[in-house]
């Protein structure tokens, strides 16, 4: 019965990153899964994606699934963006709240106990060179497993000219 709860786990993700990304300025999303639906400090997901456009302005999300059992309101992601070399480009720490510090809603969307999140990380960044650039995630909760999340990711896309 679990794998099968995985399977479904699994199809359901993939139908919302799928059906989110249909924006035609998206140039780059993937997530990572966390099998065991918690994200341990020691893992940071890396995430390459390649720049083709220099004259073009970037936004860059943070796509975020967790459960309703998720034990805080928040999240904290410390960000690392590298260009080519390994060169810093920028980092951060964000502090994001995944539901409503009042009544306690998720302010994500989801089916049951899942709730999938796409927060801007970056906005209307513009990269200086094309190629390859890494985006690193790392959890920021002071605590060795963060449970009930079930996968965190990045997109990037095309910043809109007229916002």
């Amino acid at each position: 019965m679990n794998h099968w709860h995985l399977s479904l786990s699994s199809l359901l993700c993939i139908a919302f990153f799928s059906l989110s990304a249909c924006n035609g300025n998206r140039i780059f999303e993937e997530n990572h899964d966390f099998p065991a639906h918690g994200w341990e400090s020691s893992t940071v997901p890396e995430f390459d994606f390649e720049i083709k456009e220099t004259d073009v302005a970037y936004n860059i999300y943070y796509n975020i699934r967790n459960g309703h059992n998720y034990p805080f309101q928040n999240i904290y992601i410390n960000y690392s963006l590298e260009d080519t070399l390994g060169n810093l480009i920028s980092k951060d720490l964000h502090n994001m709240n995944l539901f409503d510090p009042r009544s306690g809603k998720s302010q994500g969307s989801g089916i049951g106990d899942m709730q999938d999140h796409q927060i801007l990380a970056l906005e209307n960044i513009k990269f200086d060179s094309v190629g390859l650039f890494r985006m690193k995630l790392h959890q920021y909760m002071r605590r060795d497993t963060l449970k009930e999340v079930y996968a965190v990711g990045i997109k990037v896309e095309k910043a809109d000219e007229n916002p």
